[in-house]
């Protein structure tokens, strides 16, 4: 992924309004990150632990959605499960439920769409190992380059929930 300016990165948002947008809390490192290993920026929001923030390219265009994590949501500590993303297996509360609301008017009427996802959002730094979930990763005949296509097949999915009219 290229790397994004603040003031891209807060345009980018679809899901919200603009006061939202400009008020979400950005990774303070954003400069910093490591934008070759990434396919998309997700990150929760360190003050508001129910809310995280994604952003990756889209149809040509950089598209962000804000994603929550819904308040009936209980993860069991003892089960493991895997990102519908990335297909990653987590311990425990490793993977989250995230809802995202739609965008336009479904989402001003409530209208959200969820899908299973690492909890911390750093699908791209599970697939090349750069961060590990404390699991034996099994081992797949896919290419790296293979598997981030998969999880970017993936998110368009989900995204095209998110942005269909």
């Amino acid at each position: 992924m290229e790397p994004i300016g603040e003031k891209d990165l807060r345009a980018s948002f679809v899901n919200c309004s603009k006061g939202e947008a400009r008020r979400l809390s950005v990774p303070r490192d954003l400069p910093e990150l490591p934008w070759a290993d990434l396919d998309f920026l997700g990150w929760r929001d360190p003050g508001a632990p129910d809310r995280g923030y994604l952003v990756t390219e889209y149809a040509g265009d950089l598209v962000g959605i804000t994603l929550r994590t819904p308040q009936s949501s209980h993860r069991s500590f003892t089960r493991t499960t895997a990102c519908a993303m990335c297909l990653t297996g987590h311990p425990g509360s490793g993977v989250s439920l995230l809802a995202a609301p739609r965008a336009g008017t479904p989402g001003r009427q409530g209208n959200t769409v969820g899908a299973y996802f690492c909890s911390d959002l750093a699908c791209s730094l599970y697939l090349r190992g750069k961060k590990q979930t404390g699991l034996l990763r099994y081992e797949e005949t896919l290419t790296l380059d293979e598997r981030v296509t998969r999880t970017l097949t993936n998110l368009h999915v989900f995204l095209d929930k998110v942005l269909a009219p």
